[in-house]
């Protein structure tokens, strides 16, 4: 592990424990039942729902929404319920090609509108699938450059409208004040650890923008998070 202080570069060797095939199952489970927490103060997905989602759904009434690469499914079930408390029918396919991931999401209690599969994106397009919003959370700093254009690019297929990854800002003082926040959601889990981790293979703002194609925009989303954007040529009230 390279020092906190070398932030200069992206630490491309560095690998989060719980992406390990033999990271301690209890402790796996112990950090998806603590994303949660890490999401809500910290990931910026409620300004991001009143913005950008809530907008479409007044439009629309109803919307379809893919998340890549969802996790716990925490994000997924948050936007859901934010939907139907304004009204709104938001309906949301939560997939993620990790097997333990799906079991803990599909174990939780459920969320009307939320259904979680195991699944790649590549496999959705290959179905002929299309959502009204593609989103992912915290996905981009796993990818490899050829990773990376693929998940772009089958975003680009999968949606009618709009697409919204967020990830994280890699800084020291995000470094530094993640671990002085966070350590105590770290006994007994990954979160800490894998937390910092990320950070340091996380992209900066002039990184990401060097490394996506020109139709999509790279945002700040309050001070610890990108959003990389991307809005389909054919809006929702254009569809068939």
């Amino acid at each position: 592990m390279r020092p906190w202080g070398s932030l200069q570069e992206r630490d491309l060797h560095a690998v989060e424990e719980m992406d390990r095939a033999d990271c301690d199952p209890r402790r796996l489970n112990r950090t998806y039942a603590r994303f949660p927490v890490v999401n809500r103060l910290l990931s910026g997905w409620r300004g991001t729902y009143r913005r950008r989602l809530r907008p479409l759904l007044a439009t629309n009434g109803a919307v379809t929404l893919l998340d890549i690469g969802s996790g716990s499914g925490d994000v997924a079930r948050s936007l859901a319920r934010w939907a139907r408390r304004d009204g709104f029918r938001l309906t949301v396919t939560a997939i993620d090609p990790d097997e333990r991931a799906f079991a803990f999401a599909s174990k939780v209690p459920r969320v009307e509108g939320v259904s979680y599969r195991k699944a790649h994106s590549s496999e959705l397009v290959a179905e002929g699938r299309k959502f009204d919003v593609v989103i992912s959370n915290h996905i981009l700093h796993h990818l490899d450059p050829g990773q990376l254009a693929a998940v772009l690019h089958d975003s680009e297929l999968l949606n009618r409208g709009l697409c919204l990854h967020n990830d994280l800002n890699r800084s020291n003082i995000a470094y530094l004040l993640f671990l002085a926040g966070f350590w105590p959601l770290g006994v007994g889990s990954y979160i800490c650890g894998d937390g910092l981790t990320s950070i340091r293979r996380s992209f900066t703002a002039a990184e990401l923008t060097a490394v996506v194609p020109s139709s999509w925009s790279v945002e700040r989303n309050g001070p610890w998070h990108h959003l990389l954007v991307h809005d389909a040529e054919h809006r929702l009230e254009d569809r068939a």
